[in-house]
C-alpha cells in the first residue's frame, strides 16, 4: 500500500503543476519557462523520467536496476507517506498562494508580481520544500541507493535553482525583495 501511495504522489504532484500551467495558458500567461534561461536544464528531464520509473517499478513490481534496500520498516514507509502528503499539501498551498505569478522556471519577459503572502510569508521557496518532502518521503518508502542518490541530487539541484532565482529576483524587484528576504527564511 505505501508503494502505491508513493506512485500516486508523483501523479498528483505532476498533475497539480500541469493543471496550473494549462489554466494559466488559458488566461494568456505562459507559465512554463523551463530551460529558456539556461539550456543545461534540459539535462534534468531524462533523470526525472528515470526517477518516475523507479518509483512506479518499485510500487508495481516492474524490473528495477537494483532491488537492494538499506532497511525495511513499515513505520518508516508510513512516515514517508506522511512526508509525501505534507509535500503535496504544501505544493497545493504554494500554487494557490502564487496566484498569477506561478512559473516553472525563471520568466525574464513577463514575470509576475512579487508574492509575499500565503505560504510565502513562511518560506521564500515552499515549492522546493514541498518537492524535498516528497523525494525524502519516497526514499523512506523505497530505501534503496538509487533513491538516496536522487534525494541528495535533488536537494543540491533545488538549492542551485533557488540561488539562480534569488539572483534574478534581487535584480528584478530590488529593495522590496531584500526586505522580504530579511523577514522570511529561504526554506523553513
Amino acid at each position: 500500500m505505501p508503494g502505491h501511495l508513493a506512485a500516486l504522489t508523483l501523479v498528483l504532484m505532476i498533475g497539480m503543476v500541469l493543471v496550473r500551467v494549462f489554466v494559466m495558458k488559458g488566461r494568456g500567461i505562459i507559465a512554463f519557462q523551463f530551460g529558456k534561461l539556461d539550456r543545461t536544464d534540459f539535462i534534468i528531464p531524462p533523470f526525472a523520467l528515470f526517477y518516475v520509473y523507479i518509483v512506479f517499478a518499485a510500487a508495481f513490481g516492474l524490473p528495477l536496476p537494483s532491488t537492494q534496500r538499506f532497511f525495511y520498516s513499515l513505520v518508516a514507509a508510513w512516515i514517508g507517506i506522511a512526508s509525501c502528503a505534507a509535500g503535496l499539501g504544501l505544493l497545493l498551498w504554494s500554487i494557490v498562494s502564487f496566484g498569477q505569478s506561478f512559473r516553472v522556471g525563471i520568466d525574464t519577459i513577463t514575470p509576475g508580481e512579487l508574492v509575499t503572502t500565503g505560504v510565502f510569508a513562511i518560506s521564500r521557496n515552499p515549492i522546493y520544500v514541498a518537492f524535498a518532502l516528497i523525494v525524502a518521503g519516497q526514499f523512506l518508502i523505497f530505501p534503496n541507493w538509487i533513491l538516496l542518490a536522487y534525494l541528495i541530487g535533488a536537494i543540491w539541484l533545488f538549492n542551485r535553482q533557488v540561488l539562480r532565482e534569488e539572483t534574478y529576483l534581487q535584480a528584478h524587484y530590488g529593495s522590496p525583495y531584500e526586505a522580504y528576504c530579511r523577514q522570511v527564511r529561504r526554506y523553513l
